[in-house]
């Protein structure tokens, strides 16, 4: 199973869209993740018709229709695999910690928020950013991530975007 997984895409914003390659790459892929700040249904809804299921929770900057249908966090069965997804992990110090107590028993967390791509794995669980698609701020490259599950096996790579 793949999994295709973005956060902060912060739209509409301007002339921004997301970049071709990870339109591409949510088109090809079995299940989208979306781990906030949408920012309108508009962009939620574009997402949703890009084709793959899309399972997603908001985030701080979402409108008030993306937060009253979106929840503030939610755990995905994806290939056998479990997936805790959230916004907004809180601080830096103590954030994996916070995430592995508040996700007991999944096999990786997708956060955002940040807008910097974390992959690293803490106690057999992956720890994911995805970063952002549109903006970077802080993070060298706009990205994404994507998941390849299969027998209980979960791949994280990370892809960096251009625009």
């Amino acid at each position: 199973m793949l999994v295709a997984v973005v956060a902060d895409t912060h739209l509409p914003r301007g002339s921004r869209v997301l970049p071709p390659e990870c339109l591409r790459r949510l088109a090809a892929a079995d299940l989208i993740l979306h781990a906030g700040d949408h920012s309108s249904v508009a962009s939620l809804e574009a997402l949703r018709a890009v084709g793959p299921r899309v399972a997603a929770v908001c985030g701080n900057a979402d409108e008030p229709a993306v937060r009253a249908e979106l929840p503030d966090e939610l755990v995905v069965e994806a290939g056998g695999a479990r997936i805790g997804l959230v916004h907004d992990a809180g601080p830096r110090a103590g954030r994996e910690e916070r995430l592995l107590a508040r996700f007991r028993g999944c096999d990786a967390i997708v956060y955002g928020h940040t807008h910097v791509p974390q992959v690293e794995r803490r106690n057999g669980v992956w720890i994911l950013n995805p970063g952002s698609p549109t903006e970077r701020r802080r993070a060298p490259a706009r990205s994404m991530l994507e998941l390849r599950i299969g027998r209980r096996e979960l791949v994280p790579a990370l892809i960096g975007l251009s625009i």
